[in-house]
């Protein structure tokens, strides 16, 4: 599954790599990219070990607002 979701307060080149790693973090991403500029990451996942819930979870979790 592929999706796009949309990171309201990404400001920082810091905050792609926190970004990055919490998305990173769980299993079953397989792919993530992360645009500072368009405050978007695509992410390519397998929905057998992880839910699009779950990775905003993840995002919320480190403090960012997903919108």
């Amino acid at each position: 599954m592929k999706s796009v979701i949309k990171v309201g307060n990404m400001r920082t080149i810091q905050d792609v790599g926190v970004i990055r790693n919490a998305i990173a973090n769980n299993e079953g991403v397989l792919a993530c990219q992360v645009n500072k500029e368009k405050q978007e990451v695509d992410v390519v996942y397998d929905t057998y070990f992880v839910t699009l819930e779950d990775l905003i979870a993840s995002l919320e979790d480190m403090g960012y607002t997903v919108l």
